[in-house]
């Protein structure tokens, strides 16, 4: 797979509200970590907040851009140290993801069962979602959702991507 082609499609989504939301939560968990270090408290609730605090800080860290890329060959996502290659010849279907914030757990990556199949997430708090469903399994996961600000854009470039491929 020539992953040097010219994109057809390409786009750097950032998030305000997920950055905020990650931010609040690392200097509020870094914050516990000092007054607990203050007042000599150490002890397990000192460990888990220092868990979470740099649990939060990777966070805030990494997911601050998904970069989103349509090649002839493959779409191509990047979440921070984290990459997704999906041959368009492995693309079975696209579509908007309709499912609720609440139902995926917000931000980030996310793994999670959705009416029998096995689903990745790569998921920003205010964007729409496109979903592929794979021809086959990549591991356990047989389908991948992520955030654009173009779904219905996308959706058409990769439909059309998908057809071209078959026809070639």
């Amino acid at each position: 797979m020539n992953m040097t082609s010219a994109p057809i499609y390409e786009e750097r989504l950032t998030s305000s509200r997920t950055f905020a939301l990650f931010g609040l939560l690392t200097v509020l968990f870094l914050a516990l970590v000092i007054w607990r270090a203050l007042f000599n408290a150490a002890g397990f609730m000192s460990v888990v907040f220092l868990c979470l605090f740099l649990m939060f800080l990777f966070y805030s860290l990494n997911y601050r851009v998904l970069h989103i890329r349509l090649i002839p060959e493959a779409l191509i996502l990047r979440f921070g140290l984290f990459k997704w290659d999906v041959p368009v010849a492995g693309i079975r279907s696209c579509c908007i993801d309709e499912t609720s914030l609440w139902r995926i757990g917000g931000a980030g990556i996310h793994f999670s069962f959705f009416k029998g199949s096995y689903r990745a997430i790569l998921n920003f708090l205010e964007y729409p979602r496109v979903v592929l469903t794979l021809k086959q399994k990549r591991g356990p996961v047989r389908e991948i959702a992520f955030s654009t600000t173009q779904p219905e854009r996308l959706i058409h470039l990769l439909t059309k991507t998908i057809f071209e491929n078959k026809a070639a």
